[in-house]
């Protein structure tokens, strides 16, 4: 969701154009983009339900969310885990939830979540907030950070769609901020190809696994807990 490549150069694009060793990790990111999205199409429908309410769950219970004054989020679409559920209990509980905008170039605006009847069609198939634009560095003002993903490795880099929208928004965010990426359970791989433009997620959610901190190799703290 909002990763999705455009026919624009967007920055993360260009990026990824730039040079033999970028076209390199490009296609070898393309191929294991193709590879993921299969399995995930392959999940029974009912699976990718309760994957997604079990990541509600562990959300829920993670203190820094209880804590959040903004919560940047987003609404997920086809075969990602199940967000809808997850947005919903946020706002039903008082949070502040701020979902993204993609605008014309790619970037990422951001407007607050008022409910399901907040939503409306927006560009590529995903709904949209209809509150007003609150700006693309909104993002740097939340406590923590839902991002969609295709998978994630244990050094904490992130898969996602190609578009670079996420890569441009992370950018803002502060190093101490929650980021979470949200997979299904054998979504957390070894190592995933890497571009110079590419940031980073400092957790991961899975549905039977929980809340993994990330990068593992340097995590001697609780999974949960961030400094």
């Amino acid at each position: 969701m909002y990763d999705t490549p455009s026919s624009g150069g967007s920055a993360g694009q260009q990026g990824e154009s730039a040079g033999p060793p970028a076209s390199g990790a490009h296609a070898r990111k393309a191929g294991l983009r193709r590879r993921l999205a299969q399995a995930r199409a392959a999940l029974p429908s009912a699976d990718r339900h309760e994957s997604g309410r079990l990541i509600r769950d562990h959300i829920l219970q993670l203190p820094q969310i209880a804590a959040a004054g903004i919560i940047a989020a987003y609404y997920s679409v086809g075969t990602e885990p199940d967000t809808r559920s997850l947005i919903f209990a946020l706002w039903k509980r008082g949070s502040y939830v701020v979902l993204p905008v993609l605008l014309a170039d790619g970037d990422l605006d951001w407007a607050s979540y008022e409910g399901p009847d907040s939503l409306a069609p927006g560009p590529r198939g995903l709904l949209h907030p209809t509150e007003p634009a609150r700006g693309v560095g909104t993002v740097a003002r939340a406590d923590v950070v839902l991002v969609p993903a295709l998978a994630a490795d244990v050094s904490g880099n992130r898969l996602g769609r190609g578009g670079g929208s996420y890569d441009r928004a992370l950018a803002r965010v502060g190093p101490q901020v929650p980021v979470i990426a949200l997979l299904y359970d054998d979504e957390l791989l070894p190592a995933v190809p890497v571009m110079p433009h590419d940031q980073q997620v400092r957790a991961v959610a899975r549905p039977r696994h929980g809340i993994t901190r990330l990068p593992l190799e340097e995590s001697a703290a609780p999974a949960d807990s961030y400094h």
